[in-house]
């Protein structure tokens, strides 16, 4: 029986339940959040929003979510472990690595391979060490370990900062075994460059989720990516501004149909807040919550012809399968 590392320690991968498989509690652009708290407010009533939303989410039969908060997003776990110790009742599984779509943080501009012409030798990639510190050790002092490792692929494509951190987070799953997520732009095909990179490292594509493929309703796309056994992150429910909420749901019954519903992960990418967004662009995102996939994307899978079997693949199975790495 595989044991899976969460905030508040260990536990059977048999007992991970119903999983959404990215959904962040807080994201936070840091510096300004310091320099400028006015819109945080009241850091105790922050935390009792978060655990009363996360024991609503519980009271709906989910045992667990994936955080993908990491360097980039405001990750501070002191913080989590505080929220997580009094939802016990459901599992939070954090994630290491670092987001960015464009250059990897000014922290490494001169540290690592930036060093190794310089010196005429290879340096190695301090990123490495610390993302498996996170997963093997535990995150700063809180003896926490990461469950997962996260990246990002946008627009902007395969940039030398995206790559180095792909590669570093590639290496630190192959040192470790754990499984990767990917923020993609399936919209521009980003999945393809991931693929490449990936099989060039030496990472399976069983260990990998191509995170927000469900922007995308183009299904022979992500037909491609499922045969090649990536995962797919139907994960973006209730983000309907450029899209909307059939068209989400839509290729998903289209790839069960197809007979993917083993490769695919259902989650919302929801935060019980984040400071990316105008709380008056939020008004306009009804939909965007923890609960939307149980309340109304559940329904209208049934009623277009997903299956009971199929749901449980998407929510229990694939992503217990996932962490596992079988």
């Amino acid at each position: 029986m595989t044991q899976i590392n969460t905030v508040l320690g260990p536990v059977a991968s048999s007992e991970l339940g119903r999983t959404l498989c990215h959904e962040h509690i807080f994201v936070l652009s840091t510096d300004v959040q310091q320099n400028y708290p006015e819109e945080w407010g009241d850091e105790q009533a922050r935390i009792d929003d978060a655990v009363a939303k996360l024991r609503q989410l519980a009271a709906a039969g989910y045992r667990t979510i994936i955080d993908p908060t990491v360097v980039g997003l405001g990750r501070y776990l002191p913080r989590i472990v505080e929220i997580a110790e009094q939802v016990p009742e459901l599992n939070i599984i954090c994630a290491t690595g670092c987001y960015t779509y464009t250059d990897a943080p000014f922290f490494f501009t001169h540290r690592g391979p930036a060093l190794s012409a310089a010196l005429g030798t290879e340096v190695p990639d301090p990123m490495v060490d610390m993302f498996i510190r996170d997963l093997t050790t535990g995150i700063a002092s809180t003896g926490v370990k990461a469950g997962i490792l996260k990246c990002a692929i946008d627009e902007p494509g395969m940039t030398p900062g995206v790559e180095r951190i792909m590669v570093a987070v590639a290496k630190a799953s192959l040192a470790t075994a754990a499984p990767i997520t990917v923020h993609t732009h399936p919209g521009s095909h980003q999945g393809f460059a991931v693929r490449d990179l990936m099989a060039r490292e030496g990472v399976a594509p069983s260990k990998v989720v191509l995170g927000h493929s469900g922007d995308s309703n183009d299904a022979e796309h992500l037909s491609a990516l499922a045969e090649e056994g990536f995962y797919l992150g139907m994960d973006r429910m209730g983000i309907n501004l450029a899209t909307s909420f059939e068209a989400r749901c839509d290729i998903v019954v289209e790839l069960c149909r197809r007979g993917y519903a083993a490769q695919l992960l259902l989650s919302h990418d929801a935060a019980c807040y984040l400071d990316w967004i105008d709380p008056n662009v939020l008004a306009f995102l009804p939909q965007w919550h923890y609960l939307h996939i149980e309340q109304e994307v559940l329904p209208y899978l049934r009623a277009h012809g997903v299956t009971e079997a199929q749901i449980d693949l998407m929510l229990i199975e694939n992503p217990r399968r996932y962490l596992e790495g079988s």
